[in-house]
């Protein structure tokens, strides 16, 4: 009997916790086992995945509903049944392979479907093609690359995903569905808790601090591709945003959105009285007033 993953455990939250809980726990997670913050550690990567998978379940109220009568029905909803196999090699153990991919773009795709699997033009009788949905992390999507990853049926494959992989897109397994049928995943992008895609563009917040502000800075800048440099002009506004030239999304066409940054404005929970003093000192010559008009 195929076992149900523990999602409620994986991201450490009670079987009743409220959608708000159950967002406030990934996003802590999500930062702590973040591939940017944990570079090269694998098991920080996989461990990345399980809670991006559980958060894809629990936020989806039709979603974690059926899987809570997986986990907790006692009997009254069945996990899917294993119909295939995975093909082996002489000594019986599973083979590596690549597998064979297209790509589609699923012009009706809706993010609220709960559908998990749905037959696909059957070419020829007792051949039936299978559609299954891929939650990938948007570092994932990026970059493709080779990924195991679980099915509903308790099959695990080892897909090769190609670059820039975006919401809707269908990547085709041949002969991976039903008595010889091809096998269509769905991809989807998981919730990033620092990145917003934006169409092209990814969209991200970064707090300074009133000195570089008002004195301008060149700052380091989380991007998709890691790490760069850019410059705070003198001045800059809380809410004023900042653009950084094809260091977004690629489309597909061999071109890339923009990173738009927007400056927040932070202010210290804690400063030394030697700060305090120097504050003192500029407001006393200070001849700003924001409230003047």
């Amino acid at each position: 009997m195929q076992q149900v993953r523990n999602y409620y455990a994986i991201l450490g939250v009670p079987k009743n916790a409220t959608s708000e809980e159950v967002k406030k726990s990934f996003r802590k997670l999500a930062r702590q086992y973040h591939p940017d913050v944990n570079p090269g550690d694998k098991t920080a990567e996989e461990k990345f995945k399980d809670i991006n998978e559980a958060y894809n379940i629990l936020c989806d109220q039709t979603k974690r509903a059926e899987y809570d009568l997986r986990l907790f029905g006692k009997g009254k909803r069945r996990p899917p049944q294993r119909r295939d196999t995975i093909p082996r090699n002489g000594n019986g153990s599973t083979s590596n392979y690549r597998q064979d991919y297209d790509f589609w773009k699923f012009k009706d795709f809706s993010p609220g479907s709960t559908k998990r699997a749905k037959v696909v033009n059957p070419s020829r009788p007792g051949r039936r093609d299978v559609e299954a949905k891929l939650n990938l992390p948007l570092e994932k999507a990026y970059r493709g690359g080779r990924e195991r990853i679980r099915l509903e049926d308790g099959r695990s494959l080892e897909v090769e995903m190609p670059p820039g992989m975006i919401d809707g897109q269908k990547i085709r397994l041949k002969g991976q569905g039903l008595e010889g049928g091809d096998l269509y995943l769905k991809i989807t992008l998981a919730g990033h808790p620092f990145f917003e895609l934006q169409g092209t563009d990814i969209f991200c917040r970064i707090p300074v601090t009133p000195s570089e502000a008002i004195l301008g800075e060149a700052i380091e800048i989380p991007t998709i591709d890691g790490l760069v440099k850019m410059k705070v002009p003198k001045g800059v506004r809380g809410g004023q945003r900042l653009r950084l030239a094809n260091k977004g999304y690629p489309d597909g066409n061999g071109s890339r959105g923009d990173q738009l940054v927007e400056i927040q404005i932070a202010i210290p929970l804690e400063i030394s009285e030697e700060e305090l003093e120097l504050y003192q000192k500029i407001r006393e010559k200070e001849t700003f007033n924001p409230r003047q008009n």
